[in-house]
């Protein structure tokens, strides 16, 4: 341990008593890091479990008064580096503060820790006839704090929003140790500036989230499920901009390719695959849900779709395997997931045009996407062969460059959920001018001057 490992560690512990600080090198080296395809650029100096707001509080202040970075980290779910140690830092986990306190069914609100797993939540509002519509794919163990930290969205948000859709009002330990209450407790509200849509998705820079007020939705009265079956991408694509002229908000719209779906059949145990090439899932719900049903069924097959008997188990059944699993195989630099977000109107286009980019860079190349809202998932990978393991990056580096290239010409974003952390830095230049960043900086500059929390990431 170095000395100022030893020193930080035995003041925060003397701060927080004992059981809440680890400097055991096997729990630094996974708590440094989240599940993004890049190491990170140091290991953290200890891990300070919280327990409390007051914890968060006294961890911030001694930092900030020691020099030392703080990163804040729920489940370490995230996929680009938002939750990696950088150098100097305490990794500041919150994973014990997993209380929700208040579940106010006839307010259709809940005020939680951030702690809490989004799963937790919706089980727990489930019993109230409600649920918590963001439901990112790792819903079964991303905390509501990462998924604020991200601006997390998942299957529902094509009818449901993203997650500060839901966020009414957040408690924030600031760069100095102070907390504030930001928001408010009603659906609506204009009071000032609206400093909790900035703190979502700001990735732990502003400050540390330890209080969330979300709202809840009702469970819908009845929902519907199609699985729709189509020869190649471009032609489920064309199927999901039929969906929309028939103006109809399905709750649900997912489509996987061919790799996607034996992927999840690996993963599984099933043999789902033999059954089609290209999958768009469709769901509806609401009072409405078997009338909206019947019209989407009607456009797909229209569009050279093979539908899903109604009442079909195995339509639900592509829902539950694209819902709860990301895909085999951890990402590193020779397997990188994108997550970008290109216009509706250029699914099509956009579905051509990584297939040519997978030829074309010698790499492989399987999707999956959150089709209703243009939120594609595809998942780039290199194999190396006489040219080496560096050929073999160099590859897959050039495809991932060229797929957000596509993107950003289609008036798209390089991230539509994931958030920059610090993988996606190196693009965000592309999609942000010099001007736009340097007011971000200055953003920063206000709620951290000194730099303490979480720097070099989102901006």
């Amino acid at each position: 341990m170095t000395t100022a490992a030893h020193t930080i560690a035995v003041g925060l512990e003397r701060l927080l008593g004992s059981g809440k600080v680890s400097t055991d090198p096997a729990l630094l080296a996974g708590y440094s890091r989240d599940q993004a395809p890049h190491p990170p650029e140091a290991s953290a100096l200890a891990v300070v479990f919280a327990e409390s707001t007051a914890d968060v509080q006294a961890v911030v202040r001694a930092c900030a008064a020691a020099g030392i970075r703080v990163v804040a980290r729920g489940a370490g779910s995230g996929l680009s580096g938002g939750a990696h140690a950088v150098t100097e830092s305490v990794i500041l986990s919150l994973e014990r503060m997993d209380r929700i306190l208040e579940l106010r069914a006839g307010d259709e609100v809940a005020v939680v820790e951030p702690g809490v797993v989004n799963a937790d939540l919706n089980a727990a509002a489930a019993e109230h006839g409600l649920m918590y519509a963001p439901d990112p794919a790792s819903f079964t163990f991303a905390t509501i704090g990462g998924n604020i930290a991200t601006n997390a969205g998942g299957l529902r948000c094509a009818k449901y929003g993203v997650t500060r859709d839901s966020v009414l009002a957040l408690d924030v330990v600031l760069a100095d140790g102070e907390l504030v209450r930001l928001g408010h407790s009603t659906f609506k509200g204009v009071a000032g500036y609206d400093l909790v849509a900035l703190l979502v998705g700001s990735e732990g820079t502003l400050g540390i989230v330890v209080g969330a007020t979300v709202r809840l939705r009702h469970l819908p009265v009845k929902v519907c499920t199609i699985a729709a079956f189509f020869p190649d991408l471009a032609s489920a694509a064309a199927g999901v901009l039929a969906v929309g002229r028939a103006r109809v908000q399905p709750a649900i719209m997912e489509l996987m390719d061919h790799g996607s779906i034996a992927d999840a059949d690996a993963l599984n145990g099933t043999d789902l695959a033999s059954r089609c090439t290209v999958l768009l899932l469709i769901q509806t719900d609401g009072f409405g849900a078997e009338a909206e049903a019947a019209v989407v069924r009607e456009v797909l097959a229209a569009e050279g779709g093979t539908l899903s008997a109604p009442g079909d188990p195995a339509a639900e059944l592509f829902v539950q395997l694209r819902r709860n699993s990301r895909g085999s195989g951890t990402e590193n630099e020779l397997r990188v997931g994108e997550d970008v977000a290109v216009p509706r109107s250029r699914l099509v286009d956009y579905a051509r045009e990584l297939e040519r980019i997978g030829r074309e860079y010698g790499v492989f190349m399987k999707m999956v996407a959150h089709a209703g809202d243009g939120n594609l998932h595809p998942m780039f990978w290199a194999e190396p062969d006489d040219g080496g393991r560096d050929e073999a990056v160099a590859r897959l580096r050039g495809a991932l460059d060229e797929s957000v290239r596509v993107a950003l010409s289609m008036g798209g974003t390089i991230t539509g959920e994931h958030g920059i952390g610090t993988f996606k830095l190196p693009w965000l230049g592309w999609e942000h001018s010099e001007r736009v960043r340097e007011l971000a900086r200055g953003i920063k500059d206000v709620f951290d001057p000194h730099g303490v929390l979480n720097p070099g990431k989102a901006i």
